[in-house]
């Protein structure tokens, strides 16, 4: 006997969990009409009627009963294949949960080399400022600042930054500038980072560093990412205390201007924290090693490019 169409048997299992000519279409995406049209094949090639009318209501038949009772194992394996697969696919993914800013501006830019040169790798990027809880998300790897090193097992610290005044060409060119002092009278944009996390150096600090008093005169525009205070001052909108990790690219492309070198570096390091488990993953090793080794490059590369004045 020549079987079916399968898009016959597989219209009359749907109809066959369902119950519904209705429920049957919606899931295949086909119109009522379509199903039952299949349906009807599929009695035709095996001889046998399928379906039953009761009242209102269509039934299957004992023919119709024995025969989903046959076919619906073979497509709960294909279901179930089809979720196995992607549960193979999210697991074997490496997920780095990371702290927006540095998401972007540091970790993002560089995580696209490092794929190229690792094929088959799939690496997942979530900014997110809340600490990951490894175990009840489906997260490997997370970067975060400061002391909350301490909620985690596995660890390692990978740098800690520096800041130094920067601004766009175009406002440097509007504010001719004679000492460091006077970057204190252009406008000025201050990061404030939520409460759990000590915020970087402040303007008063920096002010306090070069042996000046800052008096907040004019005010300040204030951003809780850091990202979002770079970008304004790429956009001319002030001068900014840039980590250099974010603003390496800026400051290495001219779109940022550093006029006077003097850094300040913040009180806490970066770090690195990893799911035990991460490791097993393929490629879950060498992507460890690649940020560790990325983070082991920045104090190079900021006296560099900048030949920063360290206090």
């Amino acid at each position: 006997m020549k079987p079916p169409p399968l898009r016959a048997i597989e219209a009359f299992e749907a109809f066959g969990r369902h119950g519904s000519v209705t429920a049957a279409a919606n899931e295949l995406g086909v119109s009522p009409g379509a199903v039952s049209q299949q349906i009807r094949k599929a009695e035709e090639a095996l001889g046998v009627q399928l379906l039953e009318r009761r009242g209102r209501t269509v039934a299957l038949t004992s023919w119709g009963r024995v025969y989903h009772t046959a076919i619906s194992g073979s497509f709960d394996r294909i279901r179930n294949a089809g979720e196995l697969l992607e549960r193979a696919r999210v697991e074997s993914a490496l997920t780095v949960s990371c702290l927006p800013s540095l998401a972007s501006k540091w970790l993002a830019p560089q995580l696209f080399d490092w794929q190229a040169h690792h094929v088959g790798a799939t690496v997942r990027l979530i900014g997110s400022e809340p600490e990951a809880r490894f175990g009840d998300e489906q997260v490997d790897f997370r970067i975060s600042y400061g002391t909350k090193s301490r909620d985690y097992d596995h660890y390692v610290e990978l740098f800690t930054d520096w800041v130094v005044p920067a601004c766009s060409p175009a406002l440097l060119a509007r504010y001719p500038l004679r000492r460091p002092a006077d970057i204190l009278e252009c406008p000025l944009l201050a990061i404030e980072w939520a409460s759990d996390h000590r915020s970087p150096p402040t303007w008063t600090e920096w002010a306090t560093s070069i042996g000046w008093k800052y008096d907040k005169k004019s005010g300040e525009v204030a951003f809780s990412l850091s990202s979002a205070a770079i970008d304004a001052a790429v956009n001319g909108r002030g001068f900014v205390l840039a980590q250099f990790s974010m603003a390496r690219d800026d400051i290495a492309s001219g779109r940022l201007e550093v006029p006077f070198k003097l850094a300040l570096r913040l009180p806490y390091p970066y770090f690195l924290a990893w799911d035990r488990s991460a490791l097993q993953k393929p490629f879950g090793p060498e992507l460890r090693s690649w940020i560790i080794a990325s983070a082991n490059r920045q104090e190079g590369d900021v006296r560099e490019l900048l030949d920063v004045a360290f206090p």
